[in-house]
């Protein structure tokens, strides 16, 4: 069993100190994990793909949007107005390590 560093709290090396609480709930991990496979995605494509109501998904993309995680586009198709997403160069970031952390935890959650 490996120490922590000095001056670190024991277990504070832990990998679940690297998950992001953002983007940790379980609607957020979906949306960003539709988008992490994708350039861009229209609004109703990511409903239908993390399975929840407009409204929903329009209040966890706020949360996304302020923590500079997603970044919002609007425009229209024809007369219809639509909604674009997008995983930012920081959401992006944010959620490789989050997801390695998590890979880490299933592990066996010690670090090496």
């Amino acid at each position: 069993m490996t120490s922590a560093p000095s001056g670190v709290p024991a277990g504070a090396a832990h990998p679940r100190h690297r998950l992001d609480d953002v983007i940790h709930a379980p609607v957020r991990f979906s949306v960003v994990a539709a988008l992490a496979a994708t350039t861009e995605a229209e609004f109703s494509w990511v409903r239908d793909a993390v399975g929840v109501t407009d409204s929903a998904l329009s209040k966890q993309v706020s949360t996304l949007e302020q923590a500079g995680y997603v970044q919002v586009r609007k425009g229209y198709v024809g007369k219809r107005p639509r909604t674009w997403l997008r995983l930012s160069t920081r959401g992006r970031a944010v959620y490789t390590r989050h997801l390695q952390a998590l890979r880490e935890i299933a592990e066996g959650g010690a670090p090496s």
